[in-house]
C-alpha cells in the first residue's frame, strides 16, 4: 500500500507542473487560477461525491456509511484538539492549516486510485464534516469573530449539498440513468489533475526560497503530515467498529497536506494569505515523503492492535 501511495503521489505532483508553468508564463492569470478553483469546488468535487453514492443500497453499506461518519467525526475532533494544543489561538493560520487537510482535492483522488471508487463514499462523510468545521471553527480562528460564522454559507456549500444529494440517492430504490452516471464518472476523473494543477498555480505565486526557509511551515507540516495522522491511526485501531478499508480511508485523508482552503479563507477574511500559501505548498511537497511512511506505519498499527 505504501509503495502504491508513493506512485500515486508522484503522479499527482506531476500534475502540478502545467499549473506552475502556465501561471509563470502568464497564460493563467490570478483570476484564471481562481476560476479553475471554482470549477473544482462547484462542479468536479460534487460530481465525485455524488458518483460515489450512486450504488445499490444494502444494510452493510448503510452501516459502513454510518460508521465512516463516526470515524471521520472522531478523527477531525482529534485533529482540531491537537492543532489547538500545538499552535493555540494566537497562530490562526497555523492552527487552521494543521487542523484541516486537503482531503477533498488530494485525499479523494488518492483514495479512488489506491483503494478504489467504492471507498470514496467513506471519504465523502469526512469531507462534509471537514467543510462544516472550516466554515465555523476555521472562520472563527482567522477572524476571531463569532459573528463571521454564517449558517447560510454552510448550508449552501457545494460539498455539503452534494453529500446530502448522494446520501438521498443511496437510500432511494432507484439508480441514476446510465448516461448521467457516465457524465458523473467522467467529471470525477478530472478531480486529481485539476486539483493539483490549481496547487501548481499556488506554488508559482511564492518564491521557492521563501517556501523552504519558513520555520513555522515546517512545524505545521510536521503536525499535519506526521503527528496528527499517526495518532489518528492509533485512535482508529482501538475503536470497536469499522473495517480496515474504512480505517485506511480516514488515515489517508488525515495524512493529506495542509488544505488549500486556508489560503482562500485567509485572503477572504484578511489573514496572512502569503504565509498560508507557503505552508500549503511546503506541506504538499513534503507529503511525497511522509504519506507513504505514515501509511506504512499505520498498516502495522492496525495489524498489531486488536
Amino acid at each position: 500500500m505504501a509503495l502504491m501511495i508513493l506512485d500515486r503521489i508522484a503522479v499527482m505532483l506531476a500534475y502540478m507542473i502545467p499549473g506552475y508553468v502556465l501561471y509563470k508564463k502568464r497564460i493563467i492569470s490570478d483570476q484564471g487560477a481562481k476560476d479553475i478553483g471554482k470549477l473544482l469546488i462547484y462542479i468536479i468535487l460534487p460530481a465525485a461525491i455524488i458518483n460515489s453514492y450512486n450504488m445499490g443500497y444494502t444494510p452493510e453499506r448503510a452501516m459502513g456509511l454510518l460508521l465512516s461518519f463516526l470515524a471521520a467525526a472522531a478523527a477531525l475532533a482529534l485533529s482540531v484538539i491537537l492543532s489547538r494544543l500545538l499552535f493555540g489561538g494566537k497562530q490562526p493560520i497555523e492552527s487552521f492549516g494543521a487542523a484541516f487537510s486537503n482531503a477533498g482535492f488530494m485525499g479523494i483522488p488518492l483514495i479512488s486510485s489506491v483503494i478504489g471508487q467504492e471507498a470514496v463514499y467513506y471519504a465523502a462523510a469526512f469531507v462534509a464534516i471537514l467543510n462544516i468545521l472550516q466554515w465555523t471553527y476555521g472562520v472563527y480562528l482567522i477572524t476571531g469573530n463569532r459573528s463571521a460564522v454564517s449558517a447560510k454559507k454552510i448550508l449552501l456549500n457545494p460539498v455539503i449539498i452534494s453529500f446530502f444529494i448522494g446520501v438521498i440517492l443511496f437510500f432511494l430504490p432507484v439508480r441514476l440513468p446510465a448516461f448521467i452516471s457516465d457524465i458523473l464518472g467522467t467529471i470525477s476523473q478530472m478531480n486529481a489533475p485539476i486539483s493539483m494543477l490549481t496547487v501548481g498555480t499556488y506554488l508559482a505565486q511564492v518564491p521557492i526560497g521563501e517556501i523552504f526557509t519558513d520555520k513555522k511551515g515546517y512545524a505545521v507540516s510536521a503536525a499535519r503530515l506526521l503527528v496528527i495522522p499517526l495518532l489518528t491511526a492509533v485512535m482508529l485501531a482501538v475503536l470497536p467498529f469499522g473495517d480496515d478499508t474504512m480505517r485506511l480511508t480516514v488515515i489517508i485523508l488525515a495524512a493529506a497536506p495542509v488544505g488549500s482552503n486556508v489560503a482562500v479563507y485567509a485572503q477572504i477574511y484578511g489573514g496572512d494569505h502569503k504565509r498560508a500559501v507557503r505552508e500549503t505548498v511546503l506541506s504538499t511537497l513534503l507529503c511525497v515523503l511522509t504519506m507513504p511512511l505514515v501509511i506504512g506505519i499505520s498498516e502495522r498499527i492496525l495489524q498489531n492492535i486488536p
